[in-house]
């Protein structure tokens, strides 16, 4: 049997990961407004990097955050807002009450724990990171060349059909939202 230690920085950024994705993903499926669940999906997204950062893949924490946050979640917002359904909202009225005293909790008590996970565990230092073996762990220097020789060799069919259906999604969201609209969208009244 393989004895594991645990140590409770690393059990908070797992517990904190695993949240960012349940949360984030229930928001998905359940929340009704297209915007508010694309939201929810950057949330889940960035839940997944925290988790991969957690396991020293910073390269795949980064993809995920440039390609799939910030590029794949903003094409889904522009083809959301220029299909015109996001909808005009009264700001005046709170619909869940509360919920900027709880967002600032939140906020006040994320920021102290990673203070206290940095404090703790010498981040601010820059000592570099050590395995429960006492043996440092590789900077993967090797990985990004290997991934980088596989992307464009072994799997270039597969990458550049990637790029194509992504270009022709969005080709095709914007000929759909220029259609010219029978009738005209209701307004909601305030």
């Amino acid at each position: 049997m393989i004895a594991t230690a645990y140590s409770v920085p690393s059990i908070v950024i797992f517990v904190t990961a695993a949240l960012l994705i349940l949360v984030g993903a229930i928001g998905v499926i359940s929340l009704r407004h297209p915007v508010h669940a694309a939201l929810s999906l950057i949330m889940t997204l960035f839940g997944v990097a925290v988790a991969f950062v957690a396991q020293s893949a910073d390269f795949l924490a980064a993809v995920q955050i440039i390609v799939y946050a910030g590029a794949i979640v903003v094409l889904f917002l522009f083809v959301i807002m220029f299909l015109g359904v996001d909808r005009r909202e009264g700001i005046s009225v709170e619909p869940l009450v509360g919920q900027r005293a709880f967002a600032a909790l939140g906020v006040l008590v994320t920021v102290a724990g990673l203070i206290a996970l940095m404090a703790r565990s010498h981040w601010v230092s820059g000592v570099m990171s050590v395995s429960s073996a006492g043996q440092p762990i590789s900077t993967g220097q090797g990985n990004v060349k290997e991934l980088g020789t596989a992307v464009f060799t072994t799997y270039l069919f597969a990458f550049e059909a990637t790029a194509a259906l992504l270009i022709i999604a969005v080709v095709g969201a914007v000929l759909l939202a220029r259609r010219e609209r029978t009738t005209q969208p209701e307004e909601v009244s305030s």
